[in-house]
């Protein structure tokens, strides 16, 4: 007998076989997702409990002293230059497009605080909503908690340093666009692409979010709107302070920063006799000295191939199941991560938000990527800042072996992303026996030769 059941997915009305194990089935994580949120919020509530009152320097746990030099001298001193209506132009550190104002100005709307503390209650305000957002969908999805608990434990790991810098406000942007292109509504995409120009606006990253839009019109409309909605938070801030564009010189002279893979070599090289050193410049600790310009431009050319492997994957890939927008946005940017000149400690907030928004959905390629990711922030936290000084002044061999263990555990991160998303969306090739012409599989189902589908699925986020 058929019995009228809803999709959970498309929220379409099916006709389908109705028992009691299918409807154990749709139940259990319901019932699972009960039981287990009460820890979830334990766990949340007690390392928030600790983490954010450190990072404001007020928990009995935390010893004297102001707050991050982040906070308290780099970002009060933008404000100061933003809220005189320009942007900071003699600045080396500032390296960041126009819309990155934002959240620097947005503590000056917080009433009775002063900017350092009110920087760090708007950070802790997102880190709250983004726990918000993963709990709720993944209850309304009927899975499993995986995606708070990893946002939870990930943050905790990283120590107080995510509430001292603004990629909260990104990372908090970048998966509220993921979860909105999956709401199976006509503004769906639109909300997307708006949401994410206004997250690249501020920092470039998640731009890469659209690397995995479906074939056609999803993406057309989502790139239509983040283009509109980019240009529109561009010129505007372009129009209403001076110096909108005066990152870009900035970047362009970029080294190879002490904590990026491209930085191993050196690392080993001072032991060996190497006549080159660290020094403070544009805003970071940069290697100078021979060969570090031609690594340099490796660097960035392995990133323009790292694009050329996207736009083939675009070309050669089925996008039209759900998962692939986050599965391909965590692998776009995992890949750039780890060809950037400057790994920062904070690049580690970004991975965890997007692998958090990959296992809200239980056929997610990026299960195993998300583990070793959640590795790399313990490894990153030991770097900065407990060896970090280790790192750059002393050249110790425990400082150097935690940066090449957390810096492998990105490369094969990135690795086992890119090779998963391919073999989760890459049609298979079979040759027919005896014949010149060749047949093609759905990426997951090889058994039974099909044409590959492209067209818009109203599954496809």
């Amino acid at each position: 007998m058929l019995d009228q059941t809803t999709d959970r997915e498309t929220g379409q009305t099916t006709g389908r076989p109705h028992s009691a194990v299918e409807d154990h089935l749709r139940t259990r994580p319901w019932a699972y997702a009960r039981t287990a949120l009460p820890p979830l919020l334990a766990g949340w509530f007690l390392t928030r409990l600790w983490l954010v009152p450190a990072a404001l320097k007020i928990s009995p746990f935390v010893g004297g002293g102001g707050l991050d030099p982040s906070v308290s001298k780099v970002y009060t001193g933008w404000y100061a230059v933003l809220s005189s209506g320009s942007f900071p132009l003699h600045d080396v550190s500032w390296q960041y497009p126009p819309g990155a104002a934002l959240p620097i100005l947005a503590p000056g709307l917080v009433p009775g605080l002063d900017f350092g503390h009110a920087f760090i209650v708007l950070a802790a305000a997102c880190d709250a909503a983004i726990f918000a957002l993963l709990v709720r969908t993944a209850r309304r999805r009927g899975r499993s908690l995986a995606a708070p608990w990893l946002w939870t434990v990930g943050l905790a790991v990283l120590s107080t340093m995510p509430w001292n810098r603004f990629d909260l406000h990104v990372t908090a942007l970048a998966m509220l666009a993921l979860t909105a292109a999956s709401a199976r509504r006509a503004w769906a995409d639109r909300a997307f692409g708006a949401v994410t120009a206004i997250a690249a606006a501020i920092k470039i990253w998640p731009a890469l979010l659209l690397a995995g839009t479906s074939r056609g019109r999803r993406t057309r409309t989502a790139w239509t709107a983040a283009a509109v909605t980019g240009t529109a938070v561009t010129a505007g801030l372009s129009l209403a302070m001076p110096n909108a564009f005066s990152f870009l010189s900035a970047q362009g002279s970029r080294g190879i920063q002490i904590e990026s893979v491209g930085s191993l070599p050196f690392h080993l090289a001072r032991h060996l006799g190497w006549s080159g050193t660290w020094a403070a410049k544009d805003g970071s600790h940069e290697f100078v000295g021979p060969w570090v310009n031609g690594v340099s431009l490796a660097m960035q050319v392995s990133t323009v191939l790292a694009l050329g492997w996207l736009l083939w994957w675009r070309r050669r890939s089925d996008r039209t199941t759900a998962r692939v927008l986050p599965d391909a946005a965590l692998a776009a940017t995992l890949l750039f991560v780890v060809t950037s000149r400057v790994i920062s400690p904070q690049y580690m907030v970004w991975l965890l938000g997007l692998a958090a928004v990959c296992l809200l959905r239980g056929d997610t390629t990026q299960r195993p990527v998300a583990l070793l990711i959640l590795a790399a922030c313990v490894f990153t936290t030991l770097d900065f800042p407990l060896l970090y000084r280790g790192l750059r002044d002393d050249a110790s061999w425990l400082s150097i072996t935690n940066l090449y263990a957390r810096n492998l555990l990105l490369l094969a991160a990135a690795w086992l992303s890119a090779r998963r998303l391919w073999r989760g969306t890459v049609p298979v090739r079979h040759p027919l026996r005896g014949r010149g012409k060749n047949r093609t599989a759905r990426p997951g189902n090889s058994e039974a030769p099909s044409s590959v589908h492209t067209a818009e699925s109203p599954s496809t986020p």
